[in-house]
């Protein structure tokens, strides 16, 4: 699979994390405002039954996302020199923990919103304050382990396409390509397809 996610051409990838998912919001969205004007179900509540869709739409982001990355950092070690080579353990961890947390926060939405305009009127402001307080500093964690991911991404590129150990002021580029994704795996992905065929 990592091969995979290497030899793919930039346009695939962006097809499978911004294309698919957008064509499907479109639909979705499509699909709710000709029922509103229809008049068919004049309950505006009813657009949150779409919501239960969002797990799917995510699950294919985040897979490709991480599975992109996962690439990057795991197939190009081939490329890096031996004493340039680097320690993989901490980015391990702190990949699968956003990893798990989308995953799970995205099924409970999707449970959740499954019967969200029956149970509207009857939610419990204590279990959503619990829930509050439960989600945030997960949600801050993972947000900081995405930025050592993608650090450590970028450093994985840059170190595998200079043959040398590197220091962020070396890709400090790159680290900011790959965050801004979209715009970013147009110029990255050519690089890397590069790497893999030399």
């Amino acid at each position: 699979m990592t091969e995979k996610f290497l030899k793919a051409k930039h346009w695939q990838l962006f097809l499978l994390t911004f294309g698919i998912p957008m064509i499907f919001q479109f639909v979705m969205m499509g699909t709710m405002f000709a029922k509103f004007v229809s008049g068919n179900n004049p309950d505006p509540l009813f657009m949150f039954s779409y919501i239960k869709f969002f797990p799917l739409i995510m699950i294919l982001f985040i897979g490709v996302f991480f599975g992109w990355f996962w690439s990057i950092v795991i197939g190009l070690q081939k490329v890096i020199p031996a004493e340039a080579q680097m320690k993989l353990k901490r980015f391990k961890i702190f990949f699968f923990i956003p990893l798990v947390y989308i995953l799970f926060l995205s099924i409970y939405i999707g449970v959740a919103m499954s019967g969200f305009p029956d149970s509207f009127y009857f939610t419990n402001p204590g279990l959503i304050g619990g829930m509050m307080a439960l989600i945030f500093p997960l949600h801050l964690f993972s947000m900081f382990c995405i930025f050592h991911s993608l650090y450590f991404v970028a450093k994985a590129f840059k170190t595998a396409e200079l043959k040398r150990k590197v220091s962020f002021s070396d890709f400090a580029g790159e680290f900011f390509l790959i965050w801004f994704y979209p715009i970013g795996i147009w110029i990255v992905q050519p690089k890397i397809n590069k790497m893999i065929e030399e």
